[in-house]
Order: C-alpha cells, then structure tokens, then sequence
C-alpha cells in the first residue's frame, strides 16, 4: 500500500509540475540591434559599434567593440510600458537606463530616444 501511495504522490507531483506554462513573448524589440559610429580625432579614426541583443525573457546582452574589438560586454534587462521600452544595464556603471520608441521610417526600425536621437537601427 506503501508503494501505491508513493507513486501515486510521485504521479501527481509530475503532473501538477507540467501543468504551467511560459506565455510566449512575441514583442517585435526581440533580435539585433546595433549603433555604428566613425569618430574621427587628429591623430585616428576610429569605428564605435554598439549591438544589443533582445531575447523573449525580457534579457538581453551589450556588446560595444571599437575597431571589431570587444570593449564592452554586459547583460541587460527590459520592459515594455505602454509604447516606451526601458532597457537597465544593473552593475554596469557605464551605462545609465535607456529609454526608448520603436518607430519607423524609409523601411527601417528604429530605437528612438525621447530626444529624437536613434538608439538603434533593427539589424
């Protein structure tokens, strides 16, 4: 009788844990974004990259190379609050929250800041 009880607890164990599911996040920020950049100074120029890399569980990660060299990695975070995205960069002091829209024009998305500048352009 023992042994029924265990695998019938076992059983509903099994079967209480299946029963949640993950919703599934269809936002259209997930994927590739990056910001290109030339600075030019009197002695080199130099190319800035930044991407950002949008997953479905409102994570992500940071690169920022200069001249193809990795400078910057870091994790981030992200929410969507009515039409505004707020992506947070904890622990990484470099780089304060980004607030942004997606909006788009000529056929191209962008991450817009509330300044009108562009975050980032939807690789």
């Amino acid at each position: 009788m023992k042994k029924l009880f265990s695998l019938l607890a076992i059983l509903g164990i099994i079967l209480a844990s299946n029963c949640s599911r993950i919703p599934e996040n269809n936002d259209p920020v997930i994927g590739i974004w990056t910001n290109k950049e030339v600075v030019t100074s009197q002695s080199a120029k130099s190319t800035i990259k930044r991407e950002w890399i949008f997953n479905d569980a409102y994570l992500g990660r940071f690169h920022r190379y200069n001249n193809n060299k990795l400078e910057a990695l870091t994790d981030f975070s992200w929410k969507k609050e009515d039409d505004m995205y707020i992506i947070s960069y904890p622990g990484f002091e470099a780089r304060t929250t980004d607030m942004v829209v997606m909006e788009e024009s000529d056929g191209t998305v962008h991450l817009k800041e509330p300044n009108g500048g562009t975050l980032a352009i939807r690789e």
